[in-house]
């Protein structure tokens, strides 16, 4: 490639189609491609470069706590979880309907991790998504108020296509966020996505929020129109700490069998002939 194409492909942005030109023209060559197939590839490498920039943007927006994927999600271990409702939900077709999702359940289970996956399957299908913990959201608005900035984080929840609720249950909320959370809830309803998630019922959210009111009115509204994911099961990040007490278990079985191979204590002939009594 001379410097004065170079130049002319970078002043146009085009770093993608200058990043494969050189090979395009070799396959060209070889192939006899004509200037329209040419012209085609060259384009579809400079969309995808594009696209690959777009997704680690919106993925960088979102504020991911942890960039997590469906594909590393291990269903077998909980069969409460349905593979075919959750890989339903990636396709992104209640983002579409403007549809809610709560995905309820003990600590451990793996809500985060579906909510996070979700949210990165949206980007790459082309919505925008927020991720926040209901932490974030009640740090966010209180210090906004003090701020007098409601309307601008008020606007920052209301503008993407799928904002995901994190943690909720985790620790009762200070005063005033029902009202936050409430709006939110009401200005997206039936307008855009919501997916939260949820570790204690739905009875108790009242308590959480301090606000027995708001909290009938959030679900009133967050439900209507919600797929509600109820999981149980055993933590996965609880898996492994079994195993150490079980293992424990076997090697006292061991010793009170004489050992690995199974065998008895050889007996003492000499020693005395003990009877004990049963209920005594």
């Amino acid at each position: 490639m001379n410097e004065s194409l170079q130049t002319a492909l970078t002043r146009l942005r085009l770093s993608g189609l200058a990043a494969s030109l050189d090979v395009r023209l070799q396959e060209a060559a070889g192939h006899q491609l004509s200037h329209v197939e040419f012209l085609e590839l060259l384009l579809r490498d400079e969309l995808l470069v594009r696209d690959e920039r777009l997704i680690a943007r919106r993925v960088k927006a979102a504020g991911f706590r942890e960039l997590k994927t469906l594909d590393e999600f291990d269903f077998s271990f909980n069969p409460s979880i349905k593979r075919k409702v959750i890989f339903d939900l990636a396709s992104g077709r209640f983002i579409r309907e403007a549809r809610d999702v709560l995905l309820i359940g003990p600590p451990g289970l793996g809500k985060s991790h579906i909510a996070q996956a979700l949210g990165y399957q949206a980007i790459k299908s082309g919505s925008v998504v927020l991720y926040r913990s209901i932490f974030d959201v009640v740090r966010d608005f209180l210090h906004d108020e003090s701020l007098n900035q409601q309307d601008k984080i008020m606007e920052r929840y209301l503008r993407p296509d799928l904002l995901i609720i994190d943690d909720m249950g985790m620790k009762q909320l200070p005063k005033r966020s029902g009202e936050y959370l409430f709006e939110i809830i009401m200005r997206r309803y039936q307008v855009r996505s919501t997916v939260m998630t949820s570790n204690r019922p739905l009875e108790d959210w009242g308590k959480l929020i301090g606000d027995v009111p708001a909290a009938t009115a959030i679900l009133d509204r967050f439900l209507h129109n919600a797929e509600v994911i109820a999981i149980t099961g055993k933590s996965y990040r609880l898996r492994n700490h079994a195993a150490p007490e079980s293992e424990q278990a076997k090697q006292r079985g061991r010793r009170s069998t004489g050992g690995d191979e199974g065998l008895s204590p050889p007996e003492d002939t000499n020693a005395p002939q003990t009877v004990s009594s049963v209920g005594g």
